[in-house]
């Protein structure tokens, strides 16, 4: 979870802390690699990140940049210690590898003297088939002591916020074959057990004595066991980083009790994501269009649709707003200021003005303007192709500044 934390400091002060030097690929506790020598590009910093739930954390870290033959990052290492006033001390590692561009890993491991821990491996693979299946898997376990609740609907209160830790443990599972041109079918399985426990901020009362036992469905933790289905049209240029063409997704998931299952659901799901590129690609103009409908009588309260966070409303903080559907608009203008090589890394820096519009409500016909959000804000990036990017978000809402720093592209 903390590798939110890493690359944009890494290249921001890696011309006066790095170092590069070439290593045997044996010595290296990595995946293979084809050179007689691998460029390791070594950063040690400071580190200091922002969010709305979780607060102010500092620390220090090491990054470890691993160059393949084509000098491109193949793999990035980072063990870090870090300190929060709400978790108390966190120590993690963090691992990418990147061992062809069809195929990705990703570790995390992390655990913090108060509530907070992370242990997560995530998998993408498209060399099975022929190249013509893909394979997404996500293995997680955590608890998240800042998780927040406001309540229901877009009108909830912040004077209505309350705390509590979000342990979970789950997989997600998917695999996509192609059906037409430029089509694919998805299909996929998802298993989450959710335990809520006492959080970490002190400040806030605890969810469950806030809300009785009952009233919020879930609250006294669940169980989803869900199948998916989903068909994807992609002209995009590229999976990570796309800089033009269109994707656009169409989701079916459903949940039943006698597949294990705290309650029947179903949840619907549609988004649409364009790039235009002008200028040969210094100025990236990025939209997405996206709908979620979840419906049953007693669907789990983390199980709804929701708004806030790094990925959706920028200016609050994750799950700000909650209800049984959400319309979101996304808008950004990606434009690249200049190109920056620091010990044989290459970066683009980019600058992203955004706009962030939506709401929550219970059915699309129920969405009222005054219930719309609008959250302008400003991003600072950080990209080093093909995979690899680190970003700062500051979004502006009626409640005040949000910060994010984070991996990857927000949508």
């Amino acid at each position: 979870m903390r590798a939110t934390l890493l690359l944009l400091p890494i290249l921001l002060t890696a011309a006066l802390t790095g170092c590069t030097s070439h290593m045997p690929p044996d010595m290296l506790p990595v995946p293979s690699m084809v050179q007689p020598n691998v460029k390791v590009v070594t950063v040690p910093l400071p580190v200091i990140a922002s969010s709305p739930n979780e607060g102010v954390t500092y620390g220090g870290l090491s990054a470890f940049l691993l160059h393949n033959d084509k000098d491109e990052i193949a793999t990035l290492i980072a063990p870090q210690v870090n300190h929060n006033e709400n978790f108390g001390t966190t120590a993690s590692l963090y691992g990418a590898f990147y061992p062809s561009r069809e195929r990705s890993f990703e570790l995390n491991l992390s655990k913090s003297t108060e509530v907070n821990q992370a242990y997560e491996l995530r998998v993408r693979d498209q060399t099975l088939m022929g190249e013509q299946l893909e394979l997404n898997a996500l293995l997680y376990g955590f608890t998240d002591g800042s998780a927040r609740f406001f309540g229901f609907s877009s009108d909830s209160s912040p004077v209505t916020e309350s705390n509590f830790g979000d342990r979970e443990l789950g997989f997600t599972l998917s695999a996509g074959y192609p059906i037409l041109d430029h089509t694919q079918l998805f299909v996929g399985e998802r298993f989450r057990q959710v335990r809520i426990v006492k959080g970490a901020v002190q400040k806030l009362p605890f969810m469950g004595d806030v809300y009785p036992q009952g009233q919020v469905p879930g609250s006294g933790g669940f169980t989803a066991h869900a199948q998916m289905m989903s068909l994807v049209y992609s002209t995009l240029d590229s999976p990570f980083m796309p800089i033009s063409g269109v994707r656009a997704r169409v989701t079916v998931e459903t949940s039943l009790i006698s597949l294990g299952s705290s309650a029947d659901y179903r949840r619907y799901e549609a988004e649409l994501k364009g790039f235009y590129p002008v200028s040969e690609a210094r100025f990236v103009s990025v939209g997405r269009l996206a709908y979620s409908q979840t419906r049953g009588a007693t669907v789990p309260f983390l199980e709804r649709s929701a708004l806030g966070g790094e990925t959706s409303l920028r200016g609050y903080g994750r799950n700000r707003f909650v209800d049984s559907s959400y319309l979101l608009c996304n808008l950004e203008q990606r434009i690249r200021l200049f190109r920056w090589e620091v010990f044989g890394v290459r970066a683009d820096w980019e600058l992203a003005p955004f706009l962030d519009v939506g709401g929550v409500m219970e059915s699309l016909g129920d969405l009222k303007g005054r219930n719309i959000e609008f959250n302008p804000g400003l991003g600072f990036r950080a990209v080093v192709r093909p995979n690899i990017l680190g970003r700062i978000d500051v979004g502006f809402s009626s409640e005040g500044p949000a910060v994010f720093v984070g991996l990857g592209y927000p949508f």
